[in-house]
C-alpha cells in the first residue's frame, strides 16, 4: 500500500491530503477518510492505511486548510485547556456548512479524476467532529456518495436550520451511525430524536449506541481508546462498504 501526498485544489484554495492506493495501481472503489478535529496524523493515517487495505483508493484530506498546513497542531493537544479551545476554535470556524459542501464536492471531484479509483460509487466516513461532514458530503454529492458512516459524532440533532438531520431527503447513501455513551455533543435525547429523524427518512440506515464508549473511542492515540469496541466499529465499516460499494476484487 502507498501512501502519497496530494494537493486537492477547492474553491477556496489547496488542500493537502494523503492518498492511499495500492502498488498495481488497480482501479477500487474511492473513499473520503475525514480526519477528527485533531486532524491528520500518525493515529488516523495508520487508520486511513487500513481501511485502503481492504481494497479502496483511499484519501484523506487535512479539513482544516483554511487554518494551517499538518499537523494543524504544533502542540500536545489537552482537552479543556485555554490553548487547545482556542486552536480548535481557529481549526474549525471557517467550516462552515456551505463550505464543508464545497470541500467534499471538490474531493470527491479529485478521487473520481485519480487513475486508481474506479468510476462507481464511493463512500465516505468521519469522526467526532467530521460525522457531520460525511453527512454534508452524502447531501452534497448523492450522485456518487453511495455509504456514509459515521462514529461518535456530536450534533446531529440540533433545533438549528443547520442541523445535519434535515439533510437526509437530499441523501441517497447508506448510511452507518455509531454513537458513544454519555456524549456531551450527542445525549441520549438527541440519538432518540436523530433516529426518529432516520426512520422518517425511510432509507437504508443503522444507528447504534456502543456500549462503555466514550467520546472519540475509535481513535488508537484518544485516552479513551476502547480497542474492542473499535474493532467492532472496523467491522461494521467494513460491511458497509463491502454491501454499498462494488466490491473489491
Amino acid at each position: 500500500m502507498i501512501e502519497q501526498a496530494v494537493e486537492i485544489p477547492t474553491a477556496d484554495g489547496s488542500a493537502e491530503g494523503l492518498l492511499y492506493h495500492s502498488e498495481d495501481k488497480d482501479k477500487r472503489p474511492g473513499v473520503l477518510y475525514l480526519s477528527d478535529i485533531l486532524g491528520i496524523r500518525e493515529a488516523n493515517r495508520g487508520m486511513a492505511r487500513r481501511v485502503a487495505e481492504l481494497g479502496y483508493t483511499v484519501l484523506m484530506p487535512n479539513l482544516f486548510y483554511r487554518a494551517g498546513r499538518i499537523p494543524v497542531f504544533d502542540f500536545k493537544p489537552n482537552f479543556g485547556d485555554e490553548p487547545t479551545t482556542k486552536r480548535i476554535r481557529e481549526l474549525s470556524a471557517p467550516l462552515t456548512p456551505d463550505a464543508v459542501e464545497r470541500d467534499a464536492s471538490a474531493y470527491v471531484d479529485f478521487l473520481s479524476k485519480n487513475n486508481a479509483v474506479s468510476p462507481g460509487p464511493m463512500g465516505v466516513v468521519g469522526f467526532c467532529a467530521s460525522g457531520s461532514m460525511a453527512m454534508r458530503a452524502a447531501a452534497a454529492r448523492s450522485d456518487r456518495i453511495a455509504a456514509a458512516a459515521s462514529f461518535h459524532a456530536g450534533r446531529l440533532y440540533t433545533d438549528q436550520p443547520t442541523s445535519p438531520h434535515l439533510l437526509l431527503p437530499h441523501i441517497k447513501a447508506r448510511l452507518y451511525f455509531g454513537h458513544a455513551v454519555h456524549d456531551k455533543g450527542m445525549p441520549g435525547e438527541s440519538i432518540e430524536k436523530f433516529e426518529g429523524a432516520l426512520q422518517s427518512w425511510g432509507g437504508q440506515y443503522q444507528s447504534e449506541t456502543y456500549p462503555n464508549s466514550l467520546h472519540g473511542w475509535t481513535v488508537p492515540d484518544s485516552p479513551i481508546y476502547n480497542h474492542a469496541q473499535a474493532e467492532r466499529a472496523f467491522e461494521k465499516l467494513k460491511e458497509l462498504f463491502v454491501e454499498s460499494l462494488q466490491k473489491p476484487s
